[in-house]
């Protein structure tokens, strides 16, 4: 499902410092490169991060400089798959809309954005339903597993459409540690079904994420603090932002740039805190 926050945004500054990989059915990238030539930590990183993108996929260079900057930061490989095969449910201009939450869509707004964006894009949508896309990441995980077995921890990250898609990650096997920013449609069994610790980025004004949401999502974690079966959890408000904003910053408001800086802070300390390998 895609919505007009989902379909905001701009392009970060920078490019890519990965690769497009064939051998793991097209995914992106990025190892950690030491100074210290006589380091080989980066061919044998015995922990990794997979980074969910939103609407727009691959395409977008947002992910993999976000992707470059995670993997410098934890000395980790960091990965994107293509769990859209190609086919994003968004196209790249299809990026305007409000970006801060005083900000708001008009009835012009929403009516161009169901023509525009909404009906031609079904297709393409349908082709990559929850369902679907969980599939073809069960086969890029077991992928991982038998081309990249030093791997002892893995985390997950997801923006908007891969915030939702790391929810229902987080209930498998596949992953050790989960970080939501601002994510697409989930349940809050989905939440009750979540394994592993998990870090919330969460904007002021989200069609998904309302407060209410994000508040009954939290008390779910809460009420199982006490228990043997509870994961540490965290959930991080960012005044003023929308849906979008750790992953398509309008670089023209700084205070949207900042927060987007510190939801990827969120999501660095996060990994170091629960990806702890020896």
């Amino acid at each position: 499902m895609s919505c007009p926050q989902c379909v905001e945004g701009y392009e970060l500054p920078g490019e890519p410092k990965g690769s497009i990989q064939a051998d793991f059915q097209g995914a992106y990238f990025t190892a950690f490169q030491s100074q210290d030539a006589s380091n080989n930590h980066s061919n044998a990183s015995k922990r990794a991060v997979v980074l969910l993108t939103d609407g727009f996929g691959l395409p977008l260079k947002n992910c993999k400089i976000i992707a470059d900057r995670i993997s410098a930061a934890l000395e980790c490989d960091v990965w994107i798959p293509d769990y859209f095969q190609g086919r994003p449910p968004v196209p790249l201009n299809a990026m305007s809309g409000p970006d801060k939450a005083s900000q708001k869509m008009t009835v012009l707004d929403w009516i161009k954005f169901i023509l525009v964006n909404g009906i031609p894009r079904i297709p393409a949508i349908i082709s990559n339903r929850p369902s679907v896309v969980d599939a073809r990441l069960a086969s890029f995980f077991a992928l991982l597993k038998e081309k990249k077995p030093h791997y002892e921890k893995i985390g997950a990250v997801g923006y908007c459409y891969g915030g939702s898609t790391v929810i229902r990650l987080a209930s498998t096997s596949f992953i050790h540690s989960a970080v939501v920013c601002h994510p697409g449609p989930f349940s809050m069994k989905g939440v009750r079904q979540m394994k592993v610790p998990s870090s919330w980025a969460c904007p002021e004004v989200d069609i998904f994420l309302s407060h209410a949401t994000r508040l009954s999502a939290e008390a779910i974690f809460a009420a199982n603090k006490d228990k043997p079966e509870s994961f540490e959890y965290e959930f991080k408000d960012y005044p003023g932002t929308q849906h979008g904003f750790a992953a398509r910053p309008n670089l023209a408001y700084p205070e949207i740039v900042e927060a987007h800086e510190k939801a990827l802070e969120q999501t660095i300390s996060w990994f170091k805190k629960t990806l702890v390998v020896a």
